[in-house]
């Protein structure tokens, strides 16, 4: 599956489609069904304790934000998903690359599971000024819903949940057919203002008594995002954003068979591609480090993912190991290409130089699931146990060439490199898993005890090849096998009527990334090197979360605690002295490596009414608002860390009628305090006001609109500033956009 794998998918999911048209309408799924009321505290999630839960009775933060929510807050890429959730920040960056990484209490990047529908998107990789693969592989109109487990999850999920788990669902047949309706078509057409971005999508499901299909295609395109910088031109003082041109599309395709009521089939296809060109304004001029002059430097990002997997569930078989189980064997390819083109003026005369980075993830695996209820005396258990077991093949390389174009003379040698290069082998990771989990239920279920266990088994075999060794000739590789236990006890006491009590400790575990352990990557004239670290431990944490709920008629309130304590924290690429071996005067050298000791800890709330329920004056009225405090430090060198956000907050003021409702919602970030060097900038506090409306006009048309940043507000988002000097002229790089519209339009029938 490379750049023809969407053609691929739905050459496959065209024919499933048409027979689909006969098949079984399968009960629709309440969970995704739910609305959005603020005394929806007993929706349904799978993803805290791998089975089917209502909210109050997880022992863990839990955030679900359902179709509904997408569509009223116009959700089109990541950072609009996380807007209103404090806690969880998605990071982006100036210049090319767009939208990073999804933090979790103050956790990003690989430290975060990422997974749709319970398989692990491609991991994130970056390395020097042209290369940057981020996890950004979802188009999030083909989902019904999200949830997100805040702290370590690794007894359930393992590596990589040592910052929490987000967990995208996707779309079934299900959610579209019912009791007599057998067919379903809608489509939707949007705008979106920071991007001029322009999207639409049409998604078809058909029904019948045994077999049933969806299909959902969808399409976008825009320019670059918009900030409120003010200074134009080209080279390093440019603060307005680089003119970009980006499109996409995606496809979701799945394919039901239900022999009985109790069990299905699903067959899924999926994939999803991304195009981006980029003018690169920012770089153009004299390069204080070469005494070059760039007159053109354009970017070109190409970024696809496809999927195919087949999945049984059994609701009920009445046997001894097992009242109802699920599998799923899957294969999923990643692949992340990104070319640059500089052209200079020397003294020796114009050249041009052509940059490609490719990243590459192709992930085979079988996940399993059991579930086992029972009772032993008055005491009800609710037993789940599972296995993971998956492969995954890394390949990352980078080409290139300079063309002098005075002569036509081409040469692989573009300095510091000659490509083509690879800056770690090509990596075979390995992992087996199983976990048991057993909720225990005394007292008539008022009193529920959680114990849960993971065994990982992981292993990393490098292969060097060609490349990687000529490259980095006399740097040994080395295999890597890892066993962890990650326990974790939680407990829920549903103690007085609507109240309760929740929380637990957890432990959590992520194996040395391959990268991490074989790294080879010097620059010769720029002085650096980095190197590999094969005695890397894995991280550990341990993590307590305690937190008091409400869950009431018209009133809900979760107030939570925790702290989190690191060992073994890997800091990536991380400065260690020089070495005078490696050249005439020493080469700085750069080693992942462990820090012994580092914490993040802080405190949470979330809490909404309906205020009808107080006065009938007030029909329709409700509030909802949220807000995260954290605080973390590198302990071994009592510096703070620099990813862990200031104190932020949501409130929103809401009115729905039966056909339309708005919302005024606040958006609010403290100044940041803490950063690990005095020099560098700490963000500004503000206070963002967004304006939300919806209008059912007809039956089954919808229409939404938001006006966002409504007072024109210059300010950056919470954990957007780079690491730069407070001093810097190029501030405003990193501001957010100004007051812009969205739009969208949903018909269906």
């Amino acid at each position: 599956m490379r750049p023809t794998l969407l053609f691929i998918a739905l050459s496959l999911a065209l024919p499933m489609l048409a027979n689909a048209q006969t098949a079984a309408a399968i009960p629709v799924d309440a969970s995704a069904a739910a609305g959005t009321s603020a005394t929806d505290f007993d929706r349904i999630v799978v993803t805290a304790t791998r089975t089917e839960r209502v909210i109050e009775d997880v022992p863990n933060t839990v955030d679900v934000i359902d179709r509904e929510r997408m569509d009223e807050t116009l959700t089109r890429d990541l950072k609009d998903l996380f807007r209103y959730e404090p806690g969880i920040t998605v990071t982006s960056g100036f210049g090319r690359f767009g939208l990073g990484d999804i933090r979790i209490r103050g956790l990003g990047g690989n430290r975060v599971r990422i997974q749709t529908d319970g398989i692990p998107v491609s991991d994130a990789f970056s390395i020097g000024s042209f290369s940057n693969a981020n996890r950004n592989f979802v188009d999030l109109d083909t989902l019904k819903r999200v949830e997100v487990v805040r702290g370590p999850t690794s007894s359930l999920y393992g590596s990589d949940a040592l910052g929490g788990v987000v967990s995208f669902i996707t779309k079934d047949p299900s959610d579209y057919l019912g009791e007599g309706k057998d067919a379903y078509f809608g489509f939707k057409l949007g705008y979106e203002g920071s991007w001029e971005g322009l999207f639409g999508g049409a998604t078809a499901a058909f029904g019948g008594e045994r077999w049933s299909g969806l299909i959902a295609v969808s399409h976008r395109q825009g320019m670059e995002t918009e900030n409120q910088g003010d200074v134009g031109g080209t080279g390093s003082t440019r603060t307005l954003p680089n003119p970009q041109e980006r499109d996409g599309r995606s496809l979701l395709s799945k394919l039901a068979y239900a022999p009985g009521a109790d069990q299905r089939f699903m067959l899924t296809i999926e994939g999803n591609e991304d195009e981006i060109d980029t003018d690169v304004l920012t770089s153009r001029g004299l390069q204080p480090l070469t005494g070059a002059i760039n007159t053109r430097v354009l970017g070109h990002d190409h970024q696809t993912r496809a999927r195919v997997s087949f999945g049984h569930e059994i609701d009920a078989i009445e046997a001894s190991f097992a009242d109802s189980l699920d599998w799923q064997i899957y294969r999923q390819d990643s692949e992340t290409t990104q070319g640059t083109v500089e052209e200079r003026s020397l003294s020796s005369g114009p050249d041009r130089r052509e940059r490609e980075f490719n990243f590459d993830q192709r992930l085979y695996g079988v996940q399993a699931n059991f579930r086992k209820a029972f009772d032993t005396g008055a005491v009800h258990h609710d037993l789940g146990y599972g296995l993971d077991v998956s492969r995954t093949e890394t390949k990352q390389k980078r080409d290139g060439r300079r063309i002098f174009l005075n002569t036509g003379v081409v040469t692989p040698v573009v300095s510091p490199d000659t490509f083509h290069v690879r800056d770690f082998p090509i990596s075979e990771t390995a992992s087996a898993a199983l976990y048991l989990q057993d909720e225990i239920a005394f007292a008539d279920g008022d009193f529920r005890l959680i114990p849960a266990v993971r065994v990982d088994y992981y292993k990393l075999r490098p292969e060097v090849d060609n490349i990687f060794a000529e490259d980095n000739p006399g740097v040994a590789t080395s295999d890597l096998s890892e066993t962890n236990v990650s326990p974790k006890l939680g407990a829920v006491w549903h103690f007085a009527g609507d109240w309760s009590l929740f929380g637990g400790y957890a432990r959590g575990f992520r194996s040395p990334p391959y990268n991490d352990v074989n790294i080879g990557f010097t620059n010769m004239d720029f002085g650096y090197t980095a190197i590999a670290n094969p005695d890397l431990e894995p991280e550990t944490s341990d993590g307590v979360e305690a937190g008091l709920r409400f869950a009431g008629d018209a009133v809900y309130v979760s107030v939570s605690a925790y702290y989190n304590r690191y060992d073994n924290f890997i800091e990536s690429i991380r400065f260690i002295g020089f070495d005078p071996t490696l050249g005439p005067s020493g080469l700085s050298v750069f080693q992942s490596q462990n820090i012994a000791d580092a914490r993040i800890y802080g405190a949470e709330i979330k809490a909404g009414m309906d205020l009808d329920a107080f006065s009938d004056a007030l029909q329709g009225w409700s509030v909802r608002g949220a807000a995260a405090y954290a605080r973390g430090d590198n302990r071994t060198e009592g510096l703070p860390l620099d990813s862990v956000d200031p104190l932020t907050a949501t409130l929103g003021v809401a009115y729905d009628a039966d056909a339309w409702g708005a919302e005024l919602a606040g958006r609010f970030a403290g100044r940041k305090q803490r950063v690990s060097d005095p020099t560098l900038y700490r963000q500004a506090g503000y206070g963002v006001i967004d304006l939300l409306a919806h209008w059912r006009f007809a039956p089954g048309a919808k229409f939404n609109v938001g006006v966002f940043n409504l007072a024109d507000r210059k300010y950056s988002e919470a954990g957007d500033i780079a690491l730069v000097s407070a001093t810097s002229a190029t501030l405003d790089r990193y501001t957010a956009p100004g007051r812009n519209l969205s739009l969208s339009l949903a018909v269906e029938w």
